[in-house]
């Protein structure tokens, strides 16, 4: 039999680095697995042989934690707007967690059940029907026997909260990240109420997870972990950022930005932005690092790569890639054999090659959160006058 591995709370109180995998909605969206607007994961039924590539490829890069693809992986999120699918729930959350599980068995990868909001939420149903729904998400990972548990992509914290007591009932570990920045959640509760509000809720690991860049998601754990220690808790911390640079967001991120989500090509971070990401948050004592939509294996191999000193270790594709470009020493062409160096590739500043974009955005700041009327969420399609109302109100912003 394979020796048992260490789980990821033996992991982090030990002081290693736990290194995530990245965004699979938006990394299968551009392979043409996922549909953008719903961003469910029926791939997991439908073509696992994508997702199972996209987890090799991550493991390859150097990611311990192989998280199922079950984002939105809700019977409320699943029918929600007309979307119209062949599989259950259930389904599609027992096809992730097998097809997680075989790949972490290829190394030394944990398995990690996600849970994420709902729309039944933000339709304001109780705190009764909103923990139904990540039960039945939850009978299925323990199951499947996952490692640990995230409740992760929560705008609000009081649903975080209801998730993470749900995900503590299982007895397995609990990590909780919030899509938010530095202004708090979408009533305004700060990152440090956020982050005790959790870790008093049960999860031993917080942090943050998409919506922002990678700056700016450290900065938001850094106020989670001011926060928490001066409660007197303890807790892990860990942080899973956007691939793309958004600086001209407001609190709820990359969504208000007009590119979002067909157009934030040019707002992509290159690989060495990546590793001045992994060593802040490493600084920041941040040890479970990882990324979320955007991300792509060749920036968890950047994150690796620069924590290779401290791991021990660098990841097997690296095989493929000389640290700072070094594979550049064999190029044919002399100027580009220039570039095999660190200070090159550290230093660049990447120009875009559109003269005529602006560097930043005016994001679409409608002010609207759970209760407003047109969050409330249906099962049937979004109807042409609801649409109407939508493309009107979008011409007076």
């Amino acid at each position: 039999m394979a020796p048992t591995k260490k789980g990821i709370l033996e992991r982090l109180n030990a002081g290693e680095i736990v290194i995530g995998d990245g965004g699979f909605v938006f990394a299968l969206e551009k392979r043409g697995y996922v549909k953008a607007g719903p961003w469910t994961p029926e791939a997991a039924k439908e073509y696992p042989e994508a997702v199972r590539q996209l987890h090799r490829e991550f493991l390859r890069a150097g990611s311990n934690v192989m998280q199922t693809f079950t984002f939105y992986a809700s019977d409320d999120k699943l029918e929600n707007r007309g979307n119209k699918i062949s599989y259950t729930g259930a389904q599609i959350n027992e096809a992730a967690c097998d097809l997680a599980r075989e790949v972490a068995n290829e190394g030394d990868a944990l398995v990690a059940g996600g849970v994420s909001q709902t729309p039944s939420y933000l339709s304001c149903k109780s705190e009764k029907d909103v923990k139904a729904i990540f039960k039945k998400q939850l009978d299925v990972f323990v199951k499947k026997n996952v490692d640990f548990l995230i409740a992760e992509y929560f705008e609000h914290v009081e649903e975080a909260v209801w998730a993470v007591e749900m995900l503590k009932e299982t007895g397995k570990p609990v990590a909780a990240t919030l899509c938010i920045g530095p202004q708090g959640d979408m009533h305004g509760v700060s990152p440090q109420e956020c982050a005790v509000r959790l870790v008093t809720a049960g999860a031993q690991i917080v942090g943050i997870n998409c919506h922002f860049d990678p700056e700016t998601c450290v900065r938001t754990v850094k106020m989670m972990k001011e926060g928490v220690e001066k409660a007197g808790l303890k807790a892990h911390y860990m942080v899973q950022p956007l691939a793309f640079h958004t600086p001209d967001c407001n609190c709820q991120g990359f969504i208000d930005l007009p590119e979002f989500p067909f157009g934030l090509e040019p707002r992509i971070l290159t690989r060495w932005d990546m590793h001045k990401y992994a060593r802040e948050a490493y600084k920041a004592g941040i040890r479970f690092i990882g990324g979320c939509c955007g991300f792509e294996p060749y920036h968890i191999r950047a994150v690796a790569e620069e924590l290779a000193t401290e791991r021990g270790f660098f990841p097997a594709a690296t095989e493929k890639h000389g640290p700072w470009g070094s594979g550049l020493e064999m190029h044919t062409k002399p100027w580009v054999r220039a570039r095999a160096r660190r200070d090159y590739w550290e230093n660049l500043k990447p120009s875009s090659g559109r003269p005529f974009c602006p560097s930043l955005s005016v994001p679409d700041g409608w002010g609207v959160t759970r209760g407003h009327a047109e969050l409330m969420q249906q099962k049937e399609a979004t109807s042409k006058d609801q649409l109407k109302q939508l493309f009107d109100r979008s011409k007076t912003q």
